[in-house]
């Protein structure tokens, strides 16, 4: 049960300390104005599973996005696993290729959406990214899930349940930045 729902021991517990960050406003999140927001643009650490994933997810969807990867290397392709269970929610990734942070440039109206906690820290670390709204794309998970644990290399039941409830949460998006749409 902790493999398929959680990934891992290290997941559950971190999701579980998220929460209270949450809570707390200790995530690092920095809230847009709705208004503003013109791309929505999905971070978690390879951009080869999470953030490719949403990416997709809200290019079907008709909103204008992008994804990058904390640590990883320009040019790789997604994670095989993700791409196949992908495939089996409806969502093509064979074509997407991996964005380091070092190669990622900001637009005006962009909103930078997480899956961790700590990766909300990172960004708001960053001098070239401070100034961006950032949020958990957890939040809007039901039930808000304020870390999506990284599936990479876990049990291909965890990759099927992390993406979907990426796709929820970025279904849930579509609303709530209107800006955001292609039309």
């Amino acid at each position: 049960m902790i493999r398929s729902r959680f990934g891992t021991w290290r997941g559950l517990v971190r999701l579980a300390l998220s929460y209270p960050q949450l809570a707390f406003g200790l995530s690092a999140s920095r809230i847009p104005d709705p208004a503003q927001v013109r791309r929505l643009v999905f971070v978690c650490q390879g951009n080869v599973c999470r953030s490719a994933f949403a990416e997709a997810v809200a290019r079907k969807a008709g909103l204008r996005t992008a994804s990058f990867g904390l640590s990883t290397t320009t040019g790789r392709p997604a994670h095989e696993p993700a791409v196949a269970a992908a495939r089996a929610l409806g969502h093509d990734l064979s074509g997407h290729r991996a964005l380091d942070l070092a190669d990622y440039r900001p637009e005006s109206g962009d909103l930078l959406l997480a899956m961790e906690v700590r990766q909300l820290h990172r960004l708001a670390a960053d001098p070239a990214l401070r100034s961006l709204p950032r949020l958990l794309l957890g939040r809007w998970a039901r039930p808000v899930l304020p870390h999506l644990h990284d599936p990479y290399g876990l049990d291909d039941r965890y990759m099927v349940t992390c993406l979907r409830r990426i796709e929820g949460a970025v279904e849930r998006l579509v609303s709530a930045f209107p800006g955001a749409r292609l039309s």
